[in-house]
């Protein structure tokens, strides 16, 4: 079934203040809920206040620029490179990744990366769409190309692969598939999303990690996409990817 724009679905009733805001790019709802915590939402002039219910033909202003329905549903590949920060606002970052790429529409990306890290992100203007990617009860894959410090045994494997109980965080990752690539690199397929994830695992299991770079997302690879260079591909189907070829990687 093809999916209704969000100008169209305004247009026929009103909508949560969140899912408004998220329908229109800003964010997904989760970030949305925070954002007028904050009191960086306007309704009409007034403060927004979760749980508010809004159409298209109410004025809403974020931090006082006014969002509105998209009319088609855009997602960039992007190939971040080390340095950039995953914030739309930081006012200690040097680099932010929404200044990183210049595009008509706005958008906001789905999936962090630390600063430190690189890799394949996905931009989009679909928050919902950001919602159904990150959930982590959907276990969607994310695969990572990870170095690391001192060699990489057997035991190390192992105990990354059956899940690693994380003390700070009081819980255990699920199981993921891990296979070593050479003597300090491995790559790795997780399912959730867990903060810092990757360098909280390999600390667990006695390692450090000296660089992750994310290679897939779902069945979008980054290929040979190179770093900072942005390639434009429109989601044609409601939260599936159907098998089309771009510049420098696949989707």
């Amino acid at each position: 079934m093809e999916k209704e724009t969000g100008s169209k679905k305004a247009d026929k009733e009103t909508m949560r203040l969140n899912r408004f805001l998220a329908s229109c790019g800003v964010c997904s709802r989760r970030e949305a809920d925070k954002l007028i915590l904050r009191g960086e939402v306007t309704v009409n002039g007034a403060p927004g206040e979760t749980g508010q219910s809004v159409s298209d033909r109410d004025i809403v202003l974020v931090n006082g620029d006014r969002v509105s329905a998209k009319r088609e549903t855009v997602v960039l590949a992007y190939h971040k490179p080390a340095g950039v920060t995953c914030s739309e606002r930081d006012a200690h970052a040097e680099k932010l990744i929404t200044d990183m790429i210049d595009y008509p529409v706005r958008l906001t990306y789905a999936g962090r990366l630390d600063k430190d890290s690189t890799g394949l992100i996905l931009m989009t203007n679909d928050g919902d769409l950001i919602e159904a990617m990150m959930k982590g009860s959907h276990r969607h894959e994310k695969e990572y190309i990870v170095t690391v410090k001192h060699e990489i045994t057997p035991e190390f494997l192992e105990s990354m692969a059956r899940g690693v109980y994380l003390k700070d965080l009081h819980i255990k990752t699920r199981k993921c598939r891990i296979r070593k690539l050479e003597s300090k690199m491995f790559s790795v397929v997780l399912t959730q999303g867990v903060n810092r994830q990757i360098k909280r695992m390999c600390k667990a299991c006695g390692n450090t990690v000296s660089s992750i770079k994310r290679v897939r997302i779902m069945n979008i690879e980054l290929g040979d996409l190179p770093e900072v260079y942005v390639v434009c591909f429109v989601v044609i189907m409601h939260f599936c990817f159907l098998p089309v070829q771009f510049p420098g990687g696949k989707l």
